[in-house]
């Protein structure tokens, strides 16, 4: 069956009908598909009967000289990936028909959305709250699929859902890595051969740092991935780290020494021109 485009609100309505009885799973991405969103699109259809994608790429969660200009947008690619994958509709809005002019009202990310990712990008969480629930509200679906790759986002979207009491269940789906180690993203692209290289980075110190989990504590975990760090930052070009936590996977607030089960190990780095995100989960006992 090939996929409907449902390029504004109206068009969706009559798409999300024509898919007919059964559940619907949501899987909002900003487009430049890749095998991570390839693995989130088959996670879906596993939970629901029918998949609806968003292709939006959403100016409020880019700051002041952030990428949102440059950011990939390649639908008719986007497209055929969707239609591969078995996808009902892709609901690709513009940002006048998401937004009205005069918009004043914006979900807040609350004490979650300052650390970690939220400090360097401030209001972007804000931001991603706004159009997801937005999302949800057009879309209305059973199910929702987000990757673990972007783990603040996600759990800061399981903290909404349980706040504002919206009817849908979140499913985190693992995070899809290149055969030498890097994090799918659509943000690779940018990367050059050498920048892609001190890239590789992120991986081995997240690594590092997990190898690390059943014999040392919170400290001896972040030291061992910052000497992996501390490295690339001598490499041509150099990585420079925004930040390397160990966090609590449902506040993202640092860990203390006495803490037990499971944690998030993330980092955040420039490469050149782009920057990159990353994390891998480890259990502490």
């Amino acid at each position: 069956m090939d996929v409907t485009i449902a390029a504004d609100r109206a068009g969706l309505v009559k798409a999300r009908d024509a898919l007919g009885p059964g559940s619907i799973a949501l899987v909002p991405t900003m487009g430049a598909l890749h095998e991570g969103h390839r693995s989130l699109i088959r996670l879906a259809r596993e939970h629901a009967d029918h998949v609806v994608v968003s292709v939006f790429v959403n100016p409020l969660q880019f700051g002041p000289g952030e990428d949102f200009s440059r950011y990939p947008r390649t639908f008719d690619a986007d497209l055929a990936v969707c239609e591969e994958e078995g996808v009902g509709v892709v609901f690709a809005p513009s940002a006048e028909d998401m937004y009205l002019p005069d918009r004043q009202v914006e979900v807040s990310a609350g004490p979650m959305g300052g650390v970690a990712e939220g400090a360097f990008r401030p209001g972007h969480f804000d931001g991603v709250l706004t159009v997801v629930l937005k999302l949800f509200n057009l879309v209305r679906p059973d199910v929702a699929v987000f990757g673990q790759k972007d783990a603040q986002q996600l759990a800061l979207i399981r903290r909404m859902v349980a706040d504002l009491d919206v009817p849908v269940s979140i499913v985190g789906a693992p995070t899809v890595r290149e055969p030498d180690g890097l994090a799918l993203s659509s943000r690779n692209r940018y990367l050059s051969e050498a920048d892609r290289r001190t890239a590789l980075a992120l991986s081995r110190a997240l690594r590092a740092g997990v190898a690390r989990a059943g014999t040392a504590g919170p400290a001896g975990i972040l030291d061992a991935a910052q000497a992996v760090l501390e490295e690339a930052a001598r490499f041509d070009p150099p990585l420079l780290l925004d930040y390397l936590i160990l966090a609590d996977p449902a506040t993202f607030g640092p860990v203390g020494d006495d803490h037990r089960g499971e944690a998030i190990l993330a980092v955040a780095a420039k490469v050149g021109a782009t920057r990159l995100i990353d994390n891998m989960p480890l259990t502490l006992s």
